[in-house]
């Protein structure tokens, strides 16, 4: 079994590890909102309707969803590294891929195999940073990522309308590629190799008995369904906010892509809050502390929607606000979601990801047949709801995990 002791201080090498994996992480991200000006150019294209726009989002991830049972154990078993740069190849091959589709349905089948990729990073790429790492410098390093790979919802809409002012949409996921043949080649040099079993057995009767044994765990249930349930407000932006600005509002491609620069700002000051914070404060205090802005913020929108259907810029307003609230909880709620359970790591991720990603789907979906039937206040009715039973789950999490350690202290 491969031994490796947790980092508390970065080397160059350790440094370049997790940048190539966030650059992978941020290709998959841009190839989403980079193209998110461009979707209704797409559509046309093809001749179908506004409601594929967000179809896109969706399929992407679906696609996230399906290998996540498989790669954790088999990242368990054969080690992290040879299925992470398996994962990063594949992204690669099918944003190339792209280039030629001839029907939404190609489309929108390519998005679902690009989502695949969703799988790598939460099932064996963010447990490799938490085994490399010890638990403040792990905490640090997600939140680090996470502004990285927040610069992709941040610039990406900004960088999509500009690169369709001089070039077309397929040319696009030739840049992605790129970005992430970079990424593979950086992950190839420096990632260590944190895991591996070769013991393990990976029989379907066995996964599906340590699968088992995970859906009985309320601590990794719930963490993960909060994880899910706080991050659909901001997706369900990204999905949803090119029909209710250009399509609903009126706006040009480049005023949609201003209005996104508030919210994911307020997400990245979040992160960096995070990262001030995490070696000063218990893991849990960021925690209780980005309850207030979260559903401050949403109830914000909410009652701005339903005075005036048509307030975009209030809802603007209340979404970066709940973004800062969600940059400070979601690094130590994925640490401790992730090591409430002694299973293997890659499992236990493997587990948060697919309950997560399908919370994400369903958000998703929910929140576009609800502005679909009645425009932004049942839009943000939906995010509400979603930041309020977030909060009921992550004070019972929280309450248990107080149990735990309390019984462990003694």
């Amino acid at each position: 079994m491969a031994s490796f002791t947790p980092l508390s201080s970065l080397t160059p090498r350790y440094l370049i590890f997790p940048l190539s994996l966030v650059l992978f992480e941020f290709a998959t991200y841009i190839a989403h909102d980079m193209i998110q000006p461009g979707m209704l150019l797409v559509t046309e294209e093809f001749g179908v309707g506004p409601e594929w726009v967000s179809a896109s989002l969706t399929a992407y991830l679906i696609g996230g969803i399906m290998l996540q049972w498989l790669l954790g154990p088999l990242s368990d078993k054969f080690g992290r590294r040879p299925v992470i740069l398996g994962g990063v190849a594949f992204f690669m091959l099918t944003c190339m891929a792209t280039h030629w589709v001839q029907s939404i349905e190609q489309f929108v089948l390519l998005r679902f195999l690009q989502g695949t990729s969703l799988c790598f990073i939460g099932a064996v790429g963010y447990a490799a940073i938490q085994e490399a790492f010890d638990e403040a410098l792990s905490v640090k390093m997600m939140a680090l990522m996470a502004n990285v790979a927040l610069l992709a919802p941040l610039a990406g809409p900004l960088a999509g309308a500009a690169f369709l002012e001089f070039s077309d949409w397929r040319t696009m996921f030739w840049l992605f590629g790129a970005l992430t043949a970079l990424a593979l080649v950086g992950l190839w040099l420096t990632m260590p190799e944190t895991s591996g079993n070769p013991q393990m057995s990976l029989s379907l009767p066995s996964l599906a008995k340590g699968y088992a044994v995970l859906v009985k765990d309320r601590q990794v249930m719930s963490g993960s369904l909060a994880i899910g349930l706080v991050t659909i407000p901001c997706l369900a932006w990204v999905a949803l906010s090119p029909v209710i600005l250009i399509h609903d509002e009126g706006l040009t491609r480049m005023d949609y892509a201003l209005l996104q620069l508030p919210v994911f700002i307020a997400m990245i000051i979040g992160n960096l809050t995070l990262g001030k914070l995490a070696s000063r404060l218990p893991i849990d205090k960021p925690l209780r502390l980005g309850a207030w802005p979260i559903l401050l913020g949403l109830a914000i929108s909410t009652i701005a929607t339903l005075i005036d259907n048509h307030s975009y810029l209030w809802l603007t307003a209340g979404l970066s606000i709940y973004g800062f609230g969600t940059g400070l909880v979601n690094a130590g709620l994925y640490r401790l979601t992730l090591f409430s359970n002694e299973s293997g790591k890659g499992s236990v991720a493997a587990m948060l990801g697919m309950v997560s990603i399908l919370v994400f789907a369903l958000g998703i979906e929910l929140a576009k047949f609800a502005y679909f039937s009645d425009g932004s206040r049942a839009f943000s009715l939906v995010n509400l709801a979603c930041g309020v039973i977030w909060f009921m789950l992550v004070r019972a999490f929280l309450r248990e995990w107080q149990r735990r350690s309390t019984l462990i202290a003694h």
